[in-house]
């Protein structure tokens, strides 16, 4: 019986067999996703079977008896990533298959050295893996210091601003994880709330090229991205320790990735900074304390038709203001400029004390993205941030508690661009921006606020272009339009209104007369217009030649509007002025480049001619219950700045390699025809490396910096000094003289359990331990700058 079954299987099989269609024909056609424009050469497989095609020049394959049934195909295409498509056969079938051919858009397979500029013809430079590392434990602007043209504003150690080609503050834009950080960058003595080690792809376009980010950014933009998480399933991170004997403390950051072969990824990052007292080669900075957290998470699926991604970052920091930088009338400040030691010296210590900072930062974003065939790309995003300033005075009886400065300022934005990237060799993005903005000023401070509770709304409309002409030739252009109005809610003294003749200009904008005092409420707008437009041509392999010019508007922030009172922290009286209007920038840059393998160099001169630039600088002094207190107001005049960025390389041996980088830039006031006030001095970095792989990956450099004396500064004021009941010459302006510092960084690679999963980094700055002061940095009136520190560093990788 048995038997007589296997028999009656086998015959109804044996039928099957016999019945199916193994007669069909499969005709495909492989085009690129984006403008359907045929790819030739592309490899079809049938898998588990030993079938395979080529296409041709129309993109088209064949495949004939095939049987019906379900087949998958494996198709490759150089320079695109492989893909699988699983089809039903039912007779002569058709199938068209849509690779994506720009590889470089595929985030998820990019390695750093591969990741393209921003834009095609602006100056623009990165920081590498390795330069991010070795200033792990100091601040973003530390580190964007060591690209050319890129100096630094200080206000003591731990506070620093970057400067971009003589420009700082609310002209440089900073774009943290595609979000513009909305952190009171007006102020001098605020930093940019964010942690370094949160990024590891972090570049520097020099001027307004980048509309896409902004058309305010005179300056320049600083784009920090996190590094692309590769779209496989794998779990690594990495943790860096670094201890400083200058501040006698140190910082420790840790990063964890998990990832998945289907895109899901989440990241999780931390890092915590604690120091105490800084030194100069000769005495204690007291109450120059810092400890700083930052945490952020992203989570997110990456994949090629669509993705998304939500994100969160909240830093927060205490910054102790040297003690000794707290003045309490204009003959300290006298007395201060004079000597050359600070007035208060106490023993070492972690703790932080009045003067001080409390900042916090909260941001927040969900971004959203889909690919349509044959057309673009649209992105959507949405973006929060809260920031919250606590600046404590030195203040005695009820208050003594309280902060001078309560400020919390909350922002919304909400972007969109579509790229349009369907025709070879050109490019479109076109984008919208909706922001929203709400300052508070906590009037329960016991001190006139300086700045007010405003509203602030903004609207951006922006369209760029890039045109491949060719392998050697690149074209770059784009306009954009912003709307920005400010409403505010401010109290003048009657007194300060009418000195400044505001009663005659704006006495409609006043609201209630308390007698000594007059609520306003002034509403400005304003419409500004930026464009550029540039080229990128390639002489030879390794030669290129870019041009660029930019203009861009800048609408004033509301420091400069409506600054009104004694700013402690700045130890300064501060003036904004309602008669400011947006400020335009005229930018012409140019760059000529070798990058080369033995050699290479960077030529990059540039002119910005700036109508109404907007200035802040000292002019009188004023007399408060507190005492005399030098007056800084902001003013507008025509302005030039003209420079040029130069930087060479040679690889001398394989093991040895110097790199030398020159910057000076000349800042002048063509409506009085004097200089600009804190221009960067020139300066010149050298240094020479010696590494060998097969050493444990030695890496020993030797570093020289040069910063000349700034002979071009505006003139002193006089003052009259209580003390000495007569007007004497306040030394302000004039810069310390030039000085030159040796620096040293040694690392070495060891593997514990993976192949070089261990850096040890040793490093020492101002290694001569020499007395200097900077021109830049608003405690030289005080005191020098840092003396001797060694580092240690300790990377592991998991």
């Amino acid at each position: 019986m048995r038997f007589f079954l296997v028999l009656l299987v086998a015959f109804i099989s044996a039928n099957q067999l016999l019945g199916q269609n193994c007669n069909s024909i499969l005709l495909g056609e492989v085009v690129d996703f984006h403008d359907n424009t045929p790819l030739v050469n592309a490899t079809i497989n049938i898998t588990g079977e030993n079938l395979n095609a080529t296409s041709d020049t129309s993109g088209k394959f064949r495949f004939e008896l095939l049987c019906d049934g379900v087949i998958e195909l494996e198709i490759s295409h150089p320079d695109c990533k492989s893909q699988f498509v699983t089809m039903t056969i039912e007779g002569d079938t058709y199938q068209k298959i849509r690779l994506e051919h720009h590889l470089e858009e595929l985030e998820e397979v990019k390695v750093i050295g591969d990741i393209k500029n921003n834009t095609n013809s602006s100056q623009e430079e990165k920081l590498s893996i390795q330069d991010i590392e070795k200033y792990s434990g100091n601040s973003l602007g530390d580190a964007l210091k060591s690209i050319t043209g890129v100096s630094s504003l200080n206000t003591g150690a731990n506070i620093v601003k970057p400067v971009i080609q003589g420009l700082n503050g609310s002209r440089v834009l900073i774009l943290n994880n595609n979000v513009r950080m909305q952190d009171m960058e007006w102020g001098e003595e605020h930093a940019p709330n964010i942690d370094i080690n949160s990024n590891q792809n972090i570049s520097v376009i020099k001027g307004a090229a980048a509309l896409e980010y902004g058309g305010d950014a005179i300056g320049g933009v600083i784009v920090l991205d996190p590094l692309p998480i590769v779209r496989a399933d794998s779990l690594f991170g990495k943790t860096q320790l670094n201890l400083f004997s200058n501040g006698r403390g140190g910082n420790i950051t840790t990063t964890l990735v998990k990832s998945f072969d289907t895109g899901l990824y989440i990241k999780g990052q931390g890092s915590f900074k604690r120091l105490g007292d800084l030194e100069t080669p000769n005495y204690l900075l007291s109450n120059t304390g810092l400890q700083e957290n930052g945490i952020s998470i992203n989570i997110g699926k990456r994949d090629f038709i669509q993705g998304w991604e939500g994100y969160y970052s909240f830093f927060d920091s205490d910054i102790g203001i040297l003690r000794a930088s707290h003045i309490g009338n204009i003959d300290d400040l006298i007395t201060s400029i004079n000597s050359q030691q600070p007035n208060i010296i106490n023993d070492f210590s972690y703790d932080i004390i009045r003067p001080n900072q409390e900042v916090s930062h909260h941001l927040a974003k969900l971004n959203y993205y889909r690919r349509f065939e044959g057309l673009g790309k649209l992105s959507l995003q949405y973006d929060f941030q809260n920031n919250r300033r606590l600046e404590y005075d030195v203040r005695v009886g009820d208050d003594a508690a309280k902060p001078s400065l309560d400020l919390r300022l909350t922002t919304h934005t909400f972007s969109s661009t579509f790229q349009l990237d369907s025709y070879e060799g050109l490019e479109v993005k076109i984008g919208t921006l909706g922001r929203f903005q709400s300052n508070f000023a906590n009037p329960d401070t016991g001190v006139r606020r300086l700045i007010p509770d405003y509203d602030k709304f903004e609207l951006g409309l922006f369209t760029l272009a890039e045109y491949d002409l060719g392998e050697s030739l690149k074209l770059d252009a784009g306009v954009r339009y912003d709307f920005t109005q400010v409403d505010a809610k401010k109290f003048y003294r009657t007194s300060r209104w009418e000195e400044r003749n505001y009663d005659q200009e704006f006495g409609n904008l006043v609201i209630d007369d308390l007698g000594t005092q007059l609520l306003v409420n002034p509403v400005f707008e304003y419409h500004n217009i930026s464009a550029m437009a540039g080229f990128q041509y390639a002489l030879k392999h390794d030669q290129i030649l870019r041009f660029n010019y930019a203009f861009a508007q800048r609408a004033p922030n509301p420091s400069e509007l409506f600054s009104d009172g004694l700013h402690h922290s700045a130890a300064r009286i501060e003036l904004g002025d309602l008669r400011i209007k947006s400020e335009s920038s005229s930018k012409i840059s140019a760059s000529f480049e070798r990058n080369g393998d033995k050699w290479g160099f960077a030529l990059a001169p540039y002119f910005n001619a700036i109508n109404d630039f907007i200035l802040l600088e000292p002019n009188s002094v004023e007399f408060t219950i507190r005492g005399a207190f030098p007056v800084w107001a902001y003013r507008q005049t025509d302005a030039q700045l003209i420079g040029i960025d130069v930087s060479l390389y040679n690889n001398w041996t394989s093991h040895i390699r110097t790199d030398h980088q020159f910057s000076w830039v000349r800042g002048t006031d063509v409506s009085q025809d004097i200089p600009l006030i804190n221009i960067p001095a020139a300066n010149m970095n050298n240094s020479i490396s010696y590494s060998n792989a097969s050493w444990k990956d030695l890496t020993i450099t030797l570093e020289s910096q040069y910063v000349f004396e700034q002979e071009r500064f505006p003139p002193n004021i006089t003052v009259f000094s209580p003390q000495q009941q007569q007007d004497v010459a306040l030394d302000i302006n004039t810069p310390p003289p030039a000085y030159h510092l040796l620096a040293l960084d040694m690392t070495t690679q060891f593997s514990l359990i993976k192949k070089n999963d261990l850096s040890v980094g040793l490093r020492a700055t101002n290694l001569m331990n020499t007395d200097y002061r900077d021109y830049l940095n608003r405690l030289r009136y005080f005191v020098d700058d840092l003396g001797r520190n060694i580092s240690l560093r300790l990377i592991y990788n998991y």
